[in-house]
């Protein structure tokens, strides 16, 4: 395992390694099950992007925002696979999720699923895009300064006389 953290493709920032790793933990952040920040290190070691920001982004699930979330993924697997909402009442607590279960374990691992590709495909793509039309800035950015050094350097060839080279053809010896 040590010569899986040893390996820089993991540590490095680039936009391979970032775009695969938002993917990843946005994929996990919604994944309705415990340990979702191992699941996503697991999986950005196995894949070669970036772990921190893998592991980081799972974080966005955290008690304040899970409830809603879930719910959501839940309502949201209910519809897409056609099924009533069977539940009245909903209380946070394992009796309740235990009993329950199997009315809402389909509809809410469906949705998550859905939501946690949607999210990390959308993070990918304007990672990617982002990442890209940084690049290309830069380089604008750098040729137009080349260019605005040249132009520069013509105008003073231009306002200095050369006394290397004689003014006209007369004065050749």
């Amino acid at each position: 395992m040590s010569g899986w953290l040893q390996d820089p493709a993991i540590w490095h920032l680039h936009r391979r390694s970032v775009s695969g790793a938002c993917f990843i933990g946005l994929f996990c952040m919604f994944l309705p099950i415990p340990f979702q920040m191992l699941i996503a290190a697991a999986l950005a070691i196995v894949s070669r992007r970036n772990l921190p920001i893998s592991v980081a982004l799972v974080w966005i699930s955290n008690p304040v925002t899970i409830p809603p979330m879930f719910y959501f993924a839940y309502k949201l697997g209910a519809w897409l696979l056609d099924m009533q909402i069977e539940t009245n009442s909903i209380e946070l607590s394992w009796t309740w999720l235990s009993a329950n279960l199997s009315q809402i374990g389909i509809p809410l691992v469906f949705g998550s699923l859905v939501c946690g590709w949607v999210c990390g495909i959308s993070a990918f793509v304007l990672v990617r895009v982002s990442w890209r039309l940084h690049v290309i800035q830069r380089l604008r950015d750098r040729r137009d300064a080349r260019l605005k050094d040249k132009q520069a350097a013509d105008a003073a060839d231009v306002r200095t006389p050369r006394f290397d080279a004689p003014a006209d053809e007369s004065e050749k010896p």
